[in-house]
């Protein structure tokens, strides 16, 4: 009986740095979840994914325009590059109900997503493809009649792998790219389905603009995905794809916290400023005008550490007396909007 298959890849220190870092966040964003608007903010984070993931693809229509389509407005704009956006958002509100490690419902989310705008959508590829850039082809994806079978296997995989799942949300996204299954949408399908094996670790990564990052870092994403193709092994794009993941979360806090900036009292907002530079707890606590160091602990700074505005110098050893503090990149998004 052949070994089951496993994705070649490793887990690199960088890596692992990054998961660390990403689960801290993922807490940190834990803490925000009561305020008033988030559910408008996940609304808003989840069509900048759409338009963020389509416009990779070469989509032109704007966020203003997306937004107007999913809200059931007139646009006016390419019929297909509509009918993109309306699939993505009812692919992104199906996502819910897929397991991921199923080839049913890998098979119905591409039906989905491609409702319209391909004749065998919903259909693995029946022909030879290849990536060109220019009229030089930089990726042969494997023969078409091996297909079914590098979708069960990395499926398989999937399904009773012991990697964290943001790891493995990485790998998938990457061995889906790489083998190409569908003959148009292999990229809209590769971000969505990171998402809904993220999502599953965490519900959070269900609304997380992660696309949006990605967008912006467009060139280098090709770049990574080719040199792993040279490779043979996903370890860089695992790292760049975390880098993503943590940036997103990191932005995704500050747009969540911006709205609730009226929590903050003026005694927070001076310490936020004042952990621009490393800080000891004495120097906060004058600052705060107090003398008892729990209460200060429990009523000033433990609300700035959960919702993710300051940390700690020493995360592993926190009550140090090397202990200090400093000013997150959503701490610094929270005074510069203030």
């Amino acid at each position: 009986m052949p070994a089951p298959y496993t994705p070649p890849f490793t887990v690199t220190s960088a890596a692992l740095s990054l998961v660390a870092e990403i689960a801290g966040e993922v807490g940190r964003m834990g803490a925000l979840s009561s305020s008033d608007n988030v559910p408008r903010l996940r609304r808003e984070n989840r069509i900048r994914s759409i338009h963020a993931s389509l416009a990779i693809e070469n989509n032109t229509l704007t966020l203003e325009q997306v937004t107007a389509v999913i809200s059931g407005k007139r646009v006016l704009g390419p019929p297909s590059e509509i009918q993109e956006v309306k699939n993505a958002f009812a692919a992104y509100e199906a996502m819910a109900s897929w397991n991921p490690s199923s080839s049913k419902d890998l098979l119905a989310a591409h039906r989905i997503l491609m409702h319209g705008l391909a004749a065998d959508a919903g259909r693995f590829r029946s022909a030879s493809v290849g990536i060109a850039q220019g009229k030089r082809i930089v990726h042969l994806a494997p023969p078409a009649g091996r297909v079914p079978a590098l979708v069960k296997d990395l499926l398989g995989w999937l399904r009773t792998g012991k990697v964290h799942p943001l790891v493995a949300g990485c790998v998938f996204h990457y061995e889906l790219e790489f083998i190409h299954p569908f003959t148009d949408g292999n990229g809209r399908m590769g971000r969505l389905w990171q998402t809904l094996i993220l999502s599953r670790w965490n519900p959070l990564f269900s609304y997380l603009p992660v696309e949006s990052v990605i967008r912006e870092r467009q060139a280098e994403y090709y770049k990574v995905l080719g040199t792993c193709d040279k490779t043979g092994d996903s370890s860089a794009f695992i790292e760049f794809l975390l880098a993503a993941l943590l940036t997103a979360l990191r932005e995704a806090a500050a747009a969540e916290f911006s709205g609730t900036k009226s929590a903050l009292s003026q005694h927070q907002v001076e310490i936020l400023r004042q952990c621009q530079t490393e800080t000891a707890i004495g120097e906060l606590m004058a600052i705060a005008e107090r003398r008892d160091r729990t209460k200060f602990r429990n009523q000033i700074l433990r609300p700035l550490l959960e919702a993710g505005l300051v940390e700690m110098t020493l995360p592993d050893k926190p009550n140090s007396r090397l202990q200090k503090y400093r000013i997150t990149p959503a701490g610094r998004s929270h005074l510069g909007s203030s």
